[in-house]
């Protein structure tokens, strides 16, 4: 919520308050606010939903183009099957919502609203699974999930929140294990290419890893203020819910076998990664790729209203062009001055901003103002969306291009541990910070507990992270190799 006595209109700057800035930034760019009747909860107003329904479209045919075929699964979950897995009802406790009563009268076995959907899934996976003809099952779901948090904060861990969970049972553990894999790298590939958002695929610690499951693979993001984003997880499950709801299949061989199965997802905090990597203390970046709005065209009048006319004429001739050659573009012809228009489009991340009055009509020219750029050019009107495709493909490749410098120039090896600890404390822009540890859950603990900072992955290979054997910064223990620690989110 704003802080009493503030500026609604104004950003704080990141420098003075990189929090402030994050909810300035999503409330100035009309993405979300607080539902402030329902606890924890928020609403995502238009602008904000044309991004998730951007993201949701790409990501629904990337899944469809591995094979993958969507479905939906009851809200409400009996909470005896939270309960068949108990590592998973241990993790999932504290967040759990329960419903007791319904039409009057209370249950006799009280439902959880959905936090995950592996157990209701996997009670109607043993009921579609019958023999090795059934499988692989590749199922995923659009849906919504409540986990009552805390502490709350605008897209990045609110109550409620939209998501996607694929479920897949599968005959090995090795076409498992293929799966996870492959989902972890449409997520990577679907950050780098259309959020523009570099991303390090690793492997969470036995501490980090989703509840239930045998082993957890997460992409990690960092953030302009140096805190790390979990944008998407990738979970292998083994055979631990095949066998809590008895989700067997016939073998060739005509024997009886648990199946194994995968879960993954990413959520609506992708657009929180998405405002905290681009954005600056005027408002909302964008990608074009996944920005509601690329291109405006902002008309100058003059007191002639045939000259105006003209100018509106253009505008919309311009709006035409841009939109057939696949560009999201439309004229603000709202009456008033420009600069209101401008600080709005400012606000709300519109790619390219077109200024186009009498006497740029006179010149065949238009005034250009690219969203992640200070100064603004004159173009020619003639091709003018060729051009605008070509910029908006650059644009596309420079937020990427600088998140990627960002992050490599935020990423430290430390050796000391007082010197961990030291960089853990200071104000400013925090670290990634690449250093050994011996591989005990008590070591992981204590850095977590004397510095808030947690093992985010140890990273996978070919990405620029190879490590050789060493010595654990904090005890001093032999360590296999260096593992990545930050804040986060």
């Amino acid at each position: 919520m704003a802080k009493e006595g503030k500026d609604l209109g104004r950003i704080t700057p990141r420098a003075e308050s990189y929090p402030d800035w994050y909810q300035d930034v999503v409330r100035e760019g009309q993405l979300a606010e607080v539902a402030g009747i329902v606890k924890g909860c928020m609403v995502i107003k238009p602008h904000g939903y044309a991004i998730w329904e951007k993201i949701q479209a790409e990501l629904d045919r990337r899944f469809k183009a591995t094979g993958h075929k969507n479905a939906y699964f009851p809200l409400l979950i009996p909470e005896s099957f939270i309960k068949r897995e108990a590592q998973h009802i241990e993790g999932f406790s504290p967040e759990l919502a329960v419903v007791t009563h319904a039409g009057g009268q209370k249950l006799d076995e009280p439902y959880v609203i959905r936090p995950t959907s592996e157990t209701v899934i996997g009670h109607f996976f043993s009921q579609w699974i019958q023999s090795w003809r059934d499988l692989p099952m590749l199922i995923n779901q659009w849906a919504n999930v409540m986990r009552w948090e805390l502490r709350t904060r605008l897209f990045l861990r609110t109550g409620e929140f939209l998501w996607q969970e694929g479920h897949t049972a599968h005959s090995t553990h090795e076409e498992a294990l293929e799966e996870v894999q492959r989902m972890l790298d449409v997520y990577a590939d679907f950050a780098h290419e259309f959020m523009a958002m570099p991303v390090i695929r690793g492997q969470k610690t036995e501490s980090e890893k989703f509840a239930g499951a045998e082993t957890t693979f997460c992409i990690e993001a960092m953030m302009q203020d140096g805190k790390a984003l979990q944008a998407g997880t990738s979970h292998d499950l083994g055979q631990n819910f095949g066998k809590a709801f008895n989700v067997q299949f016939q073998t060739k061989q005509g024997q009886r076998e648990y199946v194994w199965q995968t879960s993954w997802g990413v959520s609506t905090r992708l657009i929180g990664g998405l405002v905290m990597t681009h954005s600056d203390d005027n408002g909302l970046i964008l990608p074009p790729k996944l920005a509601p709005l690329q291109a405006v065209i902002i008309p100058f009048f003059r007191k002639s209203e045939e000259e105006n006319q003209k100018v509106l004429e253009a505008g919309r001739k311009v709006v035409a062009e841009l939109v057939a050659a696949g560009i999201s573009a439309e004229l603000d012809d709202r009456e008033g001055q420009p600069g209101p228009k401008y600080y709005d489009h400012e606000r709300k991340g519109t790619c390219l901003r077109f200024g186009l009055g009498p006497r740029d009509l006179e010149n065949g020219v238009v005034e250009l103002k690219r969203r992640d750029q200070a100064e603004k050019r004159s173009v020619p009107l003639a091709g003018l969306a060729e051009f605008a495709k070509a910029e908006l493909v650059q644009m596309q490749a420079d937020l990427f291009e600088a998140a990627k410098k960002r992050r490599q120039e935020n990423i430290v090896e430390l050796d000391k541990y007082a010197d961990f600890v030291e960089l853990m404390k200071s104000e400013g822009t925090g670290k990634f910070v690449y250093a050994h540890w011996d591989g005990t859950r008590e070591t992981e603990a204590k850095v977590k507990a004397e510095t808030q900072a947690t093992i985010r992955c140890i990273p996978l290979p070919n990405q620029g992270f190879e490590s050789e054997p060493g010595v654990c910064m904090v005890t001093g223990q032999p360590s296999r190799r260096r593992v990545l620690w930050a804040k986060s989110y």
